[in-house]
């Protein structure tokens, strides 16, 4: 019985003298149709087209004899060796990497990538691929059948960002294709290929960068005074550090996500957000307010998208949120929001009769519905006074299906 597997990566460059020695060997060859078509594939070998890796990994236990598994680049990165590795298979691997599909995507491209967000896009992962476009300037998309850049440059109607579409790497058939997102819905694009989305602000500056992917930068903190942001004269009432602090712990703001800020005011919670790597749609009907919002983003270097209308109308046409804070509009626009079932929504409220009818919209609407009212008071520490007081209700709603 098999306990062994190596497990080849192939770049369309010739096999290593290693990579050559094993599959020469070998009395099993699993891959896709091009890599059991090379012609070191020993012809007596028997050849499993992968499709299910789990069942091809019980196939390969059961094997007697050297099995060999070939896969495009570098099989450990979003590879077929997680799966393998499982504990059910028993199955010792040793891997003869190459160069993954992300590197030589960036290498054509003559771009540097340590910077860069990489994310598999799956139909069913898809929005939270596109909500990590949305949301960073960098974004290395790996596809799929039925996730490639036509549904990408779909999802992201109204968002614009440049695709380099990378197809077949390494093959014959190797194309590099440059162009704008509005643009590759129009196209019929090879499998496999590779996305690099560029595009929302200006590229990281990395000089003497320590760690990959998002790079830790600006103001340390969150729930920043309200002196940090520009304009803060016009905030709305009742916004204070505190209320944004607990709405944003109840919301858990995280990358593929994409919030909804309706009401979005002076913009310090949609940027909060974003700073959490979330995607995030600012909606507010004041123009001012919108263009508060969009000053605290450039402030902060983040990106986030402002929407200029009236809530609920407005929020007919944006796309599905994973978590909604709402800054105003009573009922109505409760529900509405719960009306598209985002996981989570809070709100808040200045009395408590109308903490009671949000709370009773949201709680018809499918909703478990939590209530606490905040008190948060600001000293002036040169004399040990009261400076400034903000009472609040604060509704925080989980849909109930994914309530403890």
């Amino acid at each position: 019985m098999a306990d062994r597997v190596t497990v080849i990566g192939w770049d369309g460059s010739p096999l290593t003298a290693v990579a050559t020695a094993a599959l020469s060997a070998a009395t099993l060859v699993a891959g896709a149709a091009h890599h059991l078509a090379l012609p070191e594939v020993p012809a007596a070998a028997e050849r499993i087209r992968l499709g299910s890796i789990d069942l091809a990994a019980r196939r390969i236990a059961g094997h007697r004899g050297s099995a060999v598994v070939l896969a495009d680049g570098d099989p450990g990165f979003f590879g077929v060796v997680r799966n393998l590795r499982a504990p059910e298979h028993g199955l010792e691997v040793e891997v003869v990497p190459a160069v993954s599909a992300v590197a030589t995507a960036f290498a054509r491209a003559g771009m540097p990538w340590e910077d860069a967000q990489i994310v598999v896009a799956h139909p069913r992962t898809l929005r939270r691929a596109v909500n990590v476009c949305r949301a960073h300037h960098k974004v290395a998309v790996l596809t799929s059948p039925g996730a490639g850049p036509a549904e990408l440059a779909l999802l992201l109607d109204g968002v614009h960002r440049t695709f380099v579409i990378c197809e077949e790497l390494g093959t014959a058939r190797e194309q590099v294709t440059v162009l704008t997102s509005d643009k590759a819905a129009d196209h019929v694009w090879r499998d496999p290929n590779v996305v690099i989305v560029i595009g929302g602000g200006p590229e990281q500056q990395t000089v003497g960068a320590w760690i990959s992917g998002r790079h830790p930068h600006g103001v340390r903190g969150w729930a920043l005074p309200s002196d940090a942001y520009p304009d803060r004269a016009t905030a709305p009432e009742g916004e204070s550090p505190g209320l944004r602090a607990a709405q944003l712990a109840r919301l858990g703001p995280r990358t593929g996500d994409l919030v909804w800020d309706v009401g979005s005011g002076s913009g310090a919670l949609s940027v909060e957000a974003a700073r959490f790597g979330a995607a995030v749609l600012a909606v507010d009907s004041d123009p001012d307010a919108c263009a508060r919002t969009a000053a605290a983003a450039r402030a902060f270097g983040v990106q986030l998208q402002v929407v200029q209308g009236r809530a609920p109308h407005v929020l007919e046409r944006l796309p599905e949120p994973d978590v909604v804070r709402i800054g105003g509009g009573g009922v109505p626009v409760v529900t509405a929001v719960a009306d598209r079932r985002p996981e989570r929504i809070v709100t808040h409220a200045s009395t408590r009769d109308e903490a009671e009818a949000l709370g009773a919209a949201l709680t018809e609407n499918g909703y478990t519905v939590g209530c606490a009212l905040l008190q948060s008071v600001e000293l002036d520490t040169s004399a040990w006074s009261e400076r400034e007081r903000s009472v609040v209700f604060l509704l925080s709603a989980v849909r109930s299906d994914l309530a403890p």
